[in-house]
């Protein structure tokens, strides 16, 4: 399986096997060690395609880059779409092309060290492959995990994929500006997330308009928040 790093015109083939989440779960114990040894604090943002991953990376770029070294990650199976939206925030971005693989894994993030200049950085901001199941599968090393689900994905989004949600660090509500017109109640899906787990730092959001950020980022306890 092919993966690209569109910033670098690097390639390399990544090899699955049976005991790949054994060996993935090391890698991110040393992706770990290598964030906390540098000072650095990761987070793995994860979301269906459309949630709005990108516009709320844009928010905290837009947030942070004045007062810390923040630099992301765009994971995607094609294009630079995403790297580009984001690099209009400031920051530096390294975009991540998985071809057909759905989801970023922690020999991915490794490899993509070396593509970010990471002298003195503070915040790395890791955009997944858009899809709420792949992903959910294989940790990356990173501190945080935040789940987005929006408002526009109907109001059943979160009981119907669990798994994801139980292992996530917070959650933001998305588009609730949105809220009236698709007829979905946030508070009901934070109801649903809380319900799942009991005290998930969630926080109903509009990425949009910047409206909960501020309070998500809090929550998530980002440095410069």
């Amino acid at each position: 399986m092919k993966i690209s790093f569109p910033s670098t015109n690097e390639t390399f083939d990544l090899e699955l096997s049976e005991n790949m989440l054994a060996a993935n779960n090391q890698l991110a114990a040393e992706n770990r060690r290598f964030f906390d040894s540098r000072g650095i604090f990761a987070i793995d943002i994860l979301g269906s395609v459309g949630s709005g991953k990108t516009t709320l990376v844009q928010q905290f770029v837009r947030r942070l880059k004045d007062k810390k070294k923040v630099a992301s990650i765009a994971g995607d199976l094609a294009t630079t779409i995403d790297a580009d939206r984001i690099r209009t925030a400031g920051g530096e971005v390294l975009q991540v092309n998985t071809g057909s693989l759905c989801h970023l894994d922690a020999a991915i993030i490794s490899r993509a060290m070396s593509g970010l200049n990471l002298d003195g950085l503070d915040v790395l901001l890791i955009e997944n492959v858009g899809n709420l199941i792949c992903p959910g599968e294989f940790r990356l090393g990173a501190h945080c995990r935040l789940v987005v689900v929006s408002v526009t994905e109907g109001p059943y989004m979160i009981v119907k994929h669990p798994a994801v949600f139980l292992d996530a660090d917070a959650v933001a509500v998305n588009k609730t500006d949105l809220a009236g017109v698709m007829e979905v109640d946030p508070e009901r899906l934070k109801r649903d997330a809380l319900s799942l787990k009991p005290g998930l730092k969630t926080a109903l959001v509009s990425a949009k308009t910047g409206e909960g950020v501020d309070e998500l980022m809090r929550l998530m306890e980002i440095p410069g928040a």
